[in-house]
């Protein structure tokens, strides 16, 4: 299974992490951490620290020339205002802070991380609880990503709802639709929506307030049988929502039509199953997700609907997963009004202001992509094993291969 750890505080020296259990001779370069690290750096609304982050970064370990070593992989990024700014204020040796914040922010780990760990100071608790450490989650799904697409696996996400504007739910952007989703500024694939979705945030910005959201996220063409019915921590979607809650500020989030199907009848809410064999596809076909490789990584059996999302008993059932991930809006508001005690005294307050942004739903998005890949991407080595990249390929062909051989309705009924 792939691991990783993420490590380092927001203003901190840098954030590391550490991801284990890729596969040795795995291809990759250090651009395709950049290249995700600037995605997570867009979107209409994010605050200054956006223009000022360069995310630096320092492959420390485990990878050569190029390619993975199949040990561990450590990662650093670097605080670009560490030197100027912070060096003092979160130094690691005795001493102590400029200013202690004693009045914590309603919707933030602030009190309840105080609370819990005997602190009397805010930023103790704010600077890891923020959301600057999803930049080290980003890394990881990188790699993660680098490790899909050897399967011909594809993860993409695009803003779906911005504060009370939505987008058209028939449009669905394709893997080759990345960097067109990439060009939107809020990362919208309706162009429609999308500006109306600016509108809302600017709306928001005027005020000092903050706008929530929901970022649906695709993973195209992940082969059946990932994930297992046998235990509840085996099941696909119980490790996707996990996954995808444990990002900052989602208190929410959705497996395929989750959420409207809770008000059908059993007969309108299921996907029909047929069978495709496929044609002349083969099982080393690495699919783009637009090309009918369904019934490649399907074993031919595909569903005429997606609402399970993808994944039904906690099991993929080959094709396209899709997952939203709904956002509230950000604790941290450019204009305090939300009130609050000051736990030095006791007495009521407002809660302080600390650099935020209006909305980070873009970022978020990219975010919950890395979040997605790193799971599918870990049950995809549960399932197929390998030391090396050509054992887990091998391994993968084979598994299809077989799968198409077994479940073919000619050779049941024979």
């Amino acid at each position: 299974m792939l691991r990783f750890l993420t490590a380092g505080e927001s203003h901190g020296k840098g954030l590391v992490t550490i991801v284990e259990g890729l596969p040795a001779g795995m291809p990759f370069a250090s651009d395709q951490i950049r290249h995700q690290l600037a995605r997570r750096r867009l979107g209409y609304g994010r605050g200054p620290r956006m223009r000022i982050e360069a995310d630096e970064i320092t492959i420390l370990s485990g990878i050569r020339h190029g390619r993975t070593l199949g040990s561990p992989i450590a990662i650093e990024i670097a605080n670009s205002e560490w030197e100027t700014k912070w060096k003092e204020e979160m130094s690691p040796d005795p001493g102590r802070p400029s200013k202690v914040l004693t009045t914590p922010r309603p919707g933030h780990a602030d009190l309840a991380g105080m609370q819990k760990y005997g602190l009397s100071d805010a930023r103790d608790v704010l600077e890891r609880a923020s959301a600057r450490e999803t930049a080290a989650r980003v890394v990881a799904g990188s790699l993660a990503k680098a490790l899909l697409s050897e399967m011909g696996v594809y993860v993409i996400s695009h803003t779906v709802q911005m504060g009370n504007e939505h987008s058209n739910v028939q449009l669905r952007p394709m893997p080759q639709d990345a960097d067109k989703v990439d060009a939107s500024q809020v990362r919208c694939f309706d162009e429609e929506a999308e500006k109306r979705m600016i509108s809302a945030i600017k709306a928001a910005a005027k005020e000092g307030d903050s706008l929530g959201g929901v970022s649906e996220i695709i993973a195209y063409g992940v082969p059946v049988g990932l994930g297992s019915h046998v235990h509840w921590d085996r099941k696909l979607d119980g490790l996707l929502a996990q996954a995808i809650c444990s990002i900052h500020a989602v208190k929410a989030v959705e497996i395929g039509d989750g959420f409207s199907n809770a008000a059908l009848r059993g007969s309108q809410a299921h996907d029909a199953i047929y069978f495709d064999d496929g044609g002349s596809a083969a099982a080393d076909d690495p699919g783009d997700g637009t090309s009918g490789a369904g019934a490649v990584v399907s074993g031919g059996y595909k569903r005429r609907t997606s609402r399970a999302g993808g994944i039904e008993g906690g099991i993929s059932i080959g094709g396209d997963i899709i997952v939203r991930a709904y956002m509230k809006p950000l604790a941290t508001l450019n204009r305090p009004v939300i009130e609050t005690v000051d736990v030095a005294t006791g007495e009521r307050a407002l809660s302080f202001k600390e650099r935020t942004d209006v909305t980070a739903v873009p970022a978020m998005g990219v975010v919950a992509e890395a979040m997605v890949a790193l799971v599918v991407a870990s049950e995809a080595l549960r399932k197929y094993g390998g030391d090396s990249l050509a054992e887990f390929k091998t391994n993968y062909k084979n598994s299809i291969d077989a799968l198409r051989r077994m479940m073919h309705p000619k050779d049941v009924l024979a």
